[in-house]
């Protein structure tokens, strides 16, 4: 069985999901991603903001959300200002217009830690796979394959790490 090829899966996964967690993080520079899944309660039924109209950026602090019905605009400021974002929200008769406001000191430590304690949860789940694969490697009879297996894990590992490591350090970077 290859460990490595099954490990190698799982991580690439792990590592797609903690991209897509880290655009939902807020930074100097809007990003659709931020406001794209706030739950909007419309007719009676729960729609995502881009399931109710088209978001666009316009930099340089300034998302606008072009409503499809006119009626959803109220109930989408509700849900947008709701959901504390730290986001002020303005409407007009064709959407909304969501200004960013500059990031305080004390708000941009507090994404860091944030951003940091999501790379220690995707670490984990790393670890979760690793002592999986382990120990159905542990299973194995040939001691020179449970040796390179372990070896080659370990490479995965690494490489695993220094990707949640650049990806944290670019998005430091960021704020």
């Amino acid at each position: 069985m290859d460990y490595q090829k099954e490990f190698s899966e799982k991580t690439k996964q792990i590592l797609a999901d903690f991209k897509e967690e880290l655009l939902g993080f807020r930074t100097n520079r809007p990003s659709a991603k931020l406001v794209e899944s706030v739950k909007v309660e419309y007719s009676g039924t729960v729609l995502s903001v881009n399931q109710l109209g088209s978001i666009s950026v316009e930099p340089p602090r300034d998302i606008i959300v072009s409503v499809w019905d006119k009626s959803a605009i109220a109930p989408m400021v509700k849900a947008i200002e709701s959901a504390n974002l730290g986001l002020s929200v303005q409407s007009d008769s064709t959407g909304l217009r969501i200004k960013f406001p500059e990031l305080t000191e004390e708000r941009r430590r507090e994404l860091q830690k944030a951003i940091k304690a999501s790379a220690e949860e995707a670490r984990i789940k790393m670890r979760m796979a690793r002592d999986e694969i382990n120990k159905a490697i542990s299973k194995e009879a040939d001691e020179n394959a449970k040796f390179k297996a372990k070896e080659g894990l370990q490479k995965e590992v690494d490489s695993f790490n220094k990707s949640v490591d650049e990806l944290v350090e670019n998005k430091m970077k960021d704020l």
